[in-house]
């Protein structure tokens, strides 16, 4: 089920104001954290700028049990509007070989700003590729489609992030159930000396066919630390509610590399 979660995600935390997520400060980009939440915002890195997103997450399901799982993920500027995130994973389940994970590629796309309505919005279509194996216990073995509908607002100085995603799967549905809905909401603030602190309600409702499982709500919390205006780490911890998603512990952090190409752009005061 967090397999499942992590691709539909493509990987928020106490982030920076939407302004800076568009555009590059005049010297180095700050970053933009994606992580450690399930949802992500409506922001997108800078034109011609490239960041990294690493993590690893400690699973300690219901039976006597624990799975690693480590998230890598790319995000390249391609236009002010514009996003591509490439995400790959590797998964050590205790009942299985694991090993390296199903990849997935995804464009984020900012529509509008400052709606009164939807604030920041974004869609993410992304594909998901069967480089996994379901027998080993690091894939599902489908080829799946998801569309995430993003919406992001400031609401007394903290970050609100809404998230909403439809996932059709190929296959027959021995391995995975053929659809499936995501939703999560998250909310930021920043503390002093450079610290942070997020905090998201995720789920997935229910599933049938004969990979069914029932609806997920789980809660997610951790403190953020801003080493530099380009290096943020982050940690916390998921406790379930509802459904299959076991306990576990996270850590990763988020390093923006540098611009690749394109003229410096001047940052943009709201």
């Amino acid at each position: 089920m967090r397999w499942t979660i992590v691709a539909v995600a493509i990987v928020g935390g106490a982030r920076p104001a939407l302004a800076q997520r568009e555009l590059a400060p005049p010297k180095l980009s700050t970053a933009q954290p994606e992580r450690p939440t399930v949802s992500t915002h409506a922001g997108t890195v800078a034109t011609g700028w490239f960041e990294l997103e690493s993590g690893i997450e400690l699973d300690h399901g219901a039976q006597p049990e624990h799975n690693v799982l480590g998230v890598f993920a790319a995000k390249l500027g391609l236009g002010q509007r514009l996003q591509l995130s490439l995400l790959a994973n590797v998964v050590a389940p205790s009942d299985a070989a694991g090993g390296f994970g199903d990849v997935t590629a995804a464009l984020k796309i900012r529509l509008l700003d400052d709606h009164p309505l939807l604030g920041s919005f974004a869609i993410l279509p992304a594909i998901k590729f069967p480089t996994g194996s379901d027998a080993r216990g690091s894939g599902t073995n489908t080829t799946d489609g998801t569309l995430t509908l993003i919406s992001s607002r400031d609401v007394f100085g903290l970050d609100l992030d809404a998230n909403v995603a439809y996932t059709y799967r190929g296959g027959s549905g021995v391995h995975a159930p053929r659809d499936g809905w995501l939703y999560a909401v998250s909310v930021a603030g920043d503390l002093p000396a450079g610290m942070g602190w997020t905090a998201e309600v995720f789920g997935l409702p229910g599933t049938g066919g004969t990979q069914g499982a029932p609806p997920t709500v789980a809660l997610l919390a951790g403190p953020t630390f801003t080493v530099r205006t380009w290096l943020v780490f982050d940690c916390g911890g998921i406790l379930p509610f509802a459904g299959e998603q076991p306990r576990a512990f996270y850590a990763g952090l988020t390093y923006n590399v540098g611009r690749l190409w394109g003229e410096r752009e001047k940052t943009v005061v709201r």
